[in-house]
């Protein structure tokens, strides 16, 4: 195989799958496709991609089933497809280990710039810093080597956006982060439209690790409270 990246869009509705797929071919990806549930497991398991885009709503069984079957069997990045706003689809996909999510209708241009952001995300994930030393802020450690997190000497499960996002605050207690840099140095996005994105990740972090760890800054950001 050359140096091609593979995605796998899975996606029951025939047209959106095709002008995904056609999309993300003309940018130089190897595509394959799946229409439900067990597809999309089967195909993840046949073809190792780099990447899946995967919609919540699929016969056989959803994506968020997909995605827990997918994520125990090899850890790969998840861009979820939601035909609902809904917060608690989109928490609960991010909660089995999807990366990041877009409510249709969407752009095809900005699911290409989001599935491109995801994967360079990964190689920098891959690529520790050489200094890699353990952040501890209060009852929080955070050891970005082996990317694991404790509170009260309790390891935490999060998925690989959220520790770079928790790592990221980690490094700069106290400072209020604007939704804005956050895209940017975690997404890799340039544009500001995707600062719910931010939102459900910083809400399953406190679920994961206490309410009491981000504060929210409104109309500006998050920033890591120091517990006394």
């Amino acid at each position: 195989m050359g140096n091609k990246r593979r995605v796998l869009v899975v996606e029951d509705e025939q047209t959106i799958a095709e002008s995904v797929a056609a999309r993300l071919r003309a940018e130089g990806f190897e595509v394959d496709l799946a229409h439900d549930g067990p597809g999309g497991v089967a195909a993840a398991e046949r073809g190792r991609p780099d990447l899946i885009v995967l919609d919540v709503m699929l016969p056989g069984y959803d994506g968020l089933e997909v995605c827990r079957r997918v994520q125990a069997a090899r850890p790969v990045p998840v861009l979820m497809l939601t035909a609902r706003d809904d917060e608690t689809d989109l928490l609960v996909g991010l909660g089995v280990g999807a990366d990041d999510y877009m409510t249709k209708p969407f752009s095809p241009r900005e699911l290409v710039a989001r599935v491109h952001a995801l994967l360079r995300r990964v190689e920098r994930a891959a690529q520790p810093e050489p200094d890699g030393s353990t952040i501890a802020v209060g009852d929080l450690e955070v050891d970005p080597v082996q990317r694991r997190v404790r509170r009260a000497g309790t390891e935490a499960h999060l998925t690989p956006i959220e520790f770079d996002l928790l790592a990221y605050l980690a490094a700069r207690p106290r400072a209020v982060q604007p939704r804005e840099r956050l895209l940017a140095e975690i997404w890799g996005w340039g544009e500001a439209a995707g600062t719910r994105t931010v939102d459900s990740h910083v809400k399953a972090l406190r679920r994961k690790l206490g309410a009491d760890l981000i504060r929210t800054v409104h109309g500006v950001g998050y920033a890591l409270e120091v517990p006394e």
